[in-house]
């Protein structure tokens, strides 16, 4: 099985961000107040950015599968 190069620059690109990701998140340790709508949550600055990391993943994906369902319905 060949990795075509544009395959190992995205994923040399996702090692990247997520080396750079953890070393953020490790470097931010201390306890933050966060409020959300009408509850406040006292929790490590980490876990708030890994949360925040995660629902920006997580958009993303489902950003990305809806363009490619939209643009496979309009070949169709």
């Amino acid at each position: 099985m060949k990795i075509e190069k544009k395959d190992k620059v995205k994923l040399i690109a996702m090692i990247v961000v997520v080396i750079l990701a953890v070393i953020i998140f490790l470097q931010n340790t201390e306890t933050v107040e966060t409020q959300i709508l009408l509850l406040r949550f006292q929790m490590s600055r980490a876990l708030l950015l890994i949360l925040t990391f995660l629902l920006g993943i997580v958009t993303g994906v489902l950003m990305t599968t809806n363009f490619f369902r939209q643009k496979k319905k309009a070949k169709a």
